[in-house]
């Protein structure tokens, strides 16, 4: 389902009808007001602390990262897809301020991790095991749709435009293209982030739970 965080009347579900639950993952004001947040359905009436407790427990193995050196609006993006996809984390590499618009509050549910510099991050990853796997459109990289992705990997996204940057680029242990057919010599990271961790999915991850 493709929505927008909104606490209109038309979303969500109003206060719970009845006698009231004293499950501990309840809400209490969301149980008198109603939740009108963009969770799904399993979510409702909880709190936000117990989303991610539940979310934690069974996170995919694939962590995600995006280089911040101009304040790129495509990380709220991002981090959404991340969301979506149950990444373990969100990895910001450069600045620290992001504008979270783009996430549509989904930053409350998601891991998020901050490098000051590209060192730093790599630093990290080793510290983890975890190979940093670079998607652009480069010469030399391989085609994403030919692969198959680590199941235990960071998948690195460049800056719009410039793409990733020349430290990020020695630091991948492998480089992924995504196959274009148009007029257009790249597309947003919002976009690639959510086509690569859509091809980790395929490839690694089980139906979402009922």
């Amino acid at each position: 389902m493709i929505a927008a965080e909104d606490e209109s009347a038309d979303v969500g579900v109003g206060p719970w009808p009845g006698d009231r639950p004293d499950d501990p993952r309840y809400d209490p004001e969301l149980l008198a007001d109603g939740d009108r947040r963009n969770v799904v359905d399993r979510y409702r009436y909880w709190r936000r602390e117990a989303v991610v407790a539940d979310l934690d427990s069974r996170r995919h193995d694939f962590h995600v990262a995006i280089e911040n050196w101009q304040h790129d609006f495509n990380i709220g993006t991002v981090v959404r897809n991340a969301n979506a996809f149950l990444a373990a984390e969100v990895h910001i590499v450069g600045l620290r301020r992001w504008n979270r618009r783009g996430a549509m509050v989904t930053d409350r549910y998601q891991h998020v991790r901050h490098h000051p510099t590209i060192e730093e991050f790599v630093s990290w990853a080793a510290g983890q095991d975890l190979p940093v796997i670079g998607i652009d459109n480069l010469p030399g990289s391989k085609p994403m749709e030919t692969v198959t992705l680590p199941r235990r990997c960071v998948l690195l996204f460049g800056q719009e435009g410039p793409g990733l940057s020349e430290p990020a680029r020695a630091a991948c242990t492998e480089l992924f293209s995504i196959a274009q057919y148009g007029s257009t010599r790249s597309i947003n990271a919002g976009v690639a982030s959510g086509i690569a961790m859509h091809a980790w999915i395929r490839a690694h991850a089980g139906p979402p739970p009922g």
